[in-house]
């Protein structure tokens, strides 16, 4: 198995075999949550005028999204998992737009098969691997909207990775230092209107979700799959 860890944008546009687009903060977590808690169908779409049509063309729909980690206008939720964590989504159609991760999505036009990865489900993500044989493996971190590398999602690809390869990660120690590098906008008083601390701690809550979620084409957008392990 040749695993492969890439970064932003350009690392989405070079996965190869099958590609796990890492975002810890916050998109995948939030997508675990909103699939724990029932929603219907889960549509994960780069340009947000397509969230916009959505909801154009079916006003109960749901909108979850951010820019520069703020809620777009008329959307019913920003991008953070204690928003959704215990919102009902039962029946629902959810659309989830975001500045990196649903960016790496759109952009793993070479890849053959594309999952999500946070550290709330790594060690589900990697048994899906595991089981499904793959020789080819891209580690996808999309970082601060798909720009600059970030800790966190680097730390999730390399655990992955530790988890594919039988190797040791001394993941419970990173993941507190996440708190004084790219996690520290989260202890920010003056940013708590936008990155909730309760966010860092849902985002770090590693392994509680044992399912994958596999992007689908669906038109012109990308379906979430829900694939219990």
């Amino acid at each position: 198995m040749n695993i492969q860890i890439l970064q932003l944008i350009e690392g989405a546009r070079q996965a190869r075999g099958i590609a796990v687009i890492i975002d810890v903060f916050r998109a995948f977590t939030v997508e675990c949550f909103v699939t724990k808690n029932g929603a219907a169908k889960l549509y994960a779409v780069g340009d947000k005028a397509l969230a916009y049509e959505f909801k154009e063309k079916d006003p109960t729909c749901i909108l979850i999204g951010e820019r520069e980690g703020k809620k777009l206008p008329g959307f019913d939720y920003g991008n953070s998992p204690s928003d959704v964590e215990k919102v009902d989504f039962a029946g629902r159609t959810v659309v989830h737009t975001t500045s990196a991760g649903t960016q790496g999505v759109d952009n793993a036009v070479n890849a053959d098969e594309i999952i999500t990865g946070s550290l709330t489900n790594a060690k589900a993500d990697a048994e899906y691997i595991r089981r499904g044989s793959y020789d080819q493996v891209s580690l996808v971190c999309m970082g601060l909207g798909g720009k600059e590398p970030t800790d966190e999602d680097t730390l999730c690809a390399e655990y992955i990775k530790s988890l594919l390869e039988g190797s040791d990660i001394d993941l419970s120690t990173r993941m507190y230092n996440l708190r004084y590098t790219s996690g520290a906008k989260f202890f920010d008083p003056a940013k708590q209107q936008v990155f909730p601390e309760a966010d860092f701690h849902l985002c770090c809550r590693n392994d509680s979700f044992d399912f994958v979620l596999r992007a689908e084409k669906e038109g012109n957008v990308y379906r979430m799959k829900r694939i219990d392990l």
